[in-house]
This record gives structure tokens, C-alpha cells and sequence, in this order.
């Protein structure tokens, strides 16, 4: 997992060649004004915006989730996003299956901690991070990023 900025998200692009594209775009687009629920691709990185209410952390552990073709880069337009976040090598309970169409596994462990995103930060979330995103009393703006393997 990689916590930072948006100006400092080059530093990071030499780790996946598709990194750049989805920076690129963060940088490049008014993503203040994109649509509530857009949805984007270009050249195999999908990009979904999402605006509205937050969940409770009971809520988001129903989804404690990680994918295993794809790395999430998440995205925090404006307020404060909290994600629970543990190991998945620490996960030691499955809550059903790995759904290989939407490349989801769900468990039903606790998270190791809890960290937040602020306005123009970001967090990349490889297949080793077990992670339930959303947590906030308030209303979310973001964009998640869906890069392949």
C-alpha cells in the first residue's frame, strides 16, 4: 500500500506502466466537476467516480475486499475518506468466494488499522491489501482506478 499526494504521484509512475495514464488523468481532467457516477477507460485503466454518502465501519467491513488482477489506486476529491486496511496474508477468514468477473474476494477479519485520505491524496491498494473504503459520517467525492496486472 502506498499513501501520498497527488504532487508527488510521478515518483510512483515506474511502478506499473499504466500508473502514468491514470495520474495523467487525475492530473490533466477538472475532476471537481466530473459527473457524480462517470465512467472512463482508456487503454485497459478504468477509472468510476463516486459521489454520495458515506458508510459506517460496520458498513464498509461487509465489503473488507481485494482483487487479484487489478490494482486499485483511490482517489479523494474533496473531504475526508477513512479505509480499514489489513494484510491478506494476516486474513485468515473468507466470507465467500473469489468472484472472478467483478475480481473481488471479501473477508471477514478485522482490520489491522485504519488510516484516511484528505483532498488530493491518494492510496494504492495492490492485491496484498485487504481494504473497506467509504467510512466517513459525511458525503464522499472520489474516483477509484482500476489498473490490470
Amino acid at each position: 500500500m502506498i499513501i501520498d499526494s497527488l504532487e508527488n504521484a510521478a515518483k510512483y509512475e515506474v511502478l506499473h506502466p499504466s500508473f502514468k495514464k491514470a495520474f495523467d488523468y487525475l492530473r490533466n481532467n477538472d475532476v471537481q466537476n466530473l459527473p457524480a457516477d462517470f465512467k472512463h477507460e482508456t487503454d485497459g485503466v478504468k477509472f468510476f467516480g463516486f459521489q454520495g454518502k458515506g458508510k459506517t465501519i460496520e458498513e464498509s467491513l461487509v465489503t473488507f475486499e481485494c482483487h487479484d488482477k487489478n490494482i486499485d489506486i483511490q482517489f479523494c476529491i474533496s473531504e475526508t475518506e477513512t479505509f480499514a486496511w489489513k494484510p491478506r496474508a494476516g486474513c485468515k477468514t473468507p466470507n465467500g468466494g473469489y468472484n472472478e468477473e467483478k475480481d473481488v474476494r471479501f473477508f471477514s477479519d478485522a482490520p489491522d488499522m485504519f488510516f484516511k485520505l484528505k483532498e488530493n491524496q491518494f492510496v494504492i491498494l495492490f492485491p496484498e491489501d485487504v481494504h473497506a473504503p467509504m467510512i466517513t459520517d459525511g458525503l464522499l467525492n472520489k474516483i477509484v482506478i482500476k489498473v490490470e496486472i
